[in-house]
């Protein structure tokens, strides 16, 4: 894993590259690549965590409004 960062500058490249020939389905393809080696280094090993949070509080904070009650009906006091 000593050049992933390169790997990583390679795949966003790529995506780059596919996106201006407008090439959808290769952009997304390197896009993917990238966000993959990006999630096996040290550094993004934590995004999948903060992003289940994210919806969490997503989920959380819309739940409520989707079911047509005010957001402390389901806080006992």
């Amino acid at each position: 894993m000593n050049a992933v960062g390169v790997l990583i500058f390679m795949a966003i490249l790529g995506a780059l590259i596919c996106a201006k020939v407008r090439a959808a389905g290769g952009a997304i393809v390197f896009s993917l690549l990238a966000l993959v080696l990006f999630i096996a280094t040290p550094a993004g090993q934590g995004l999948p965590d903060a992003i289940g949070s994210f919806m969490n509080a997503v989920d959380t904070a819309s739940t409520p409004a989707l079911n047509g009650s005010s957001p402390q009906a389901g806080v006992q006091q």
